[in-house]
């Protein structure tokens, strides 16, 4: 069986989600719905909002289980 990596990225950000640390508080889905979606695989869809309020409320989270790092960006030429 393969184990699906937890990791979600696009060009700003990657999330971070550690199932094991999680105690379902739900929050992030009750709060940010479009991008945390609990019925839907993958889960979490960071082209729903903005960056920073993906961080925002990722920084909400009463366990810890979801983390961020925003991505190096290229500089321009």
């Amino acid at each position: 069986m393969e184990t699906l990596k937890n990791q979600f990225s696009n060009q700003e950000i990657t999330v971070t989600y550690e199932p094991c640390v999680c105690i379902h508080a739900d929050r992030c889905a009750k709060e940010l719905s479009d991008v945390f979606r609990i019925s839907i695989i993958p889960w979490i869809d960071l082209e729903a909002a903005e960056t920073l309020a993906v961080i925002e409320q990722i920084k909400k989270c009463p366990s810890g289980a979801l983390k961020y790092r925003l991505n190096k960006q290229k500089k321009a030429s």
